[in-house]
């Protein structure tokens, strides 16, 4: 029996590598169909779950809920165009809320709300200062979660027993900047700040 430390390494590489020929593909597909929506789609449907999976995960965003119509399409229709959200939420009338997230390096993500007959009910960009201005102290990580989605990024900080989820955002149309979300150790949000991106700083 091999150790597990082998065993684990070995599966990383086995999904290292189809994630690389994924993208190798998706790379192939974007430089012959260009933003051709129903030509990639359509060589998706030739391709295995990995390459749908990478295609959604780098989709632009003009085309992650291309051709879906609010108060028509479906949960399911969502899920064939945009993929598996990160997250289902159950909201208090029936409906759901699903989140896609664009991280780690994107600076969006989106919140389709059905209604309780599974229609669409609104989709929108959370990652904005409207949402960011609702964020109030002694909101938990659960709500926040459901408000802004999956942070970029987190970091725990022991002297100051507190941990900080970043958010990257369009902070202008064309500067990315993160809106940061401070928590205690009890989980409860005790103040907000906001700091450059990291590849502002490096000149990127």
């Amino acid at each position: 029996m091999k150790p597990m430390s082998n065993r684990f390494n070995l599966r990383f590489t086995e999904a290292s590598r189809r994630r690389l020929a994924a993208m190798g593909m998706l790379a192939s597909l974007l430089a012959l169909f260009g933003c051709d929506q129903q030509k990639v789609d359509e060589a998706m449907k030739k391709a295995g779950n990995v390459a749908r999976d990478t295609w959604n995960s780098v989709k632009p965003d003009s085309q992650l809920f291309k051709g879906i119509e609010i108060g028509k399409s479906t949960e399911d229709d969502v899920r064939r165009q945009a993929g598996k959200p990160e997250i289902v939420w159950e909201e208090p009338d029936g409906g759901r809320r699903l989140e896609y997230p664009r991280g780690p390096e994107g600076a969006t993500t989106w919140m389709v709300t059905t209604n309780a007959d599974g229609t669409v009910r609104t989709i929108e960009q959370v990652l904005t200062a409207e949402s960011f201005a609702k964020v109030r102290p002694g909101m938990n990580k659960d709500q926040i979660r459901r408000m802004l989605g999956k942070p970029t990024k987190v970091e725990a900080f022991r002297l100051k027993q507190e941990e900080v989820w970043g958010y990257r955002w369009f902070e202008s149309p064309t500067d990315r900047a993160f809106f940061n979300v401070h928590f205690n150790n009890e989980g409860i949000v005790t103040t907000t700040s906001r700091s450059d991106d990291p590849s502002k700083r490096q000149g990127g």
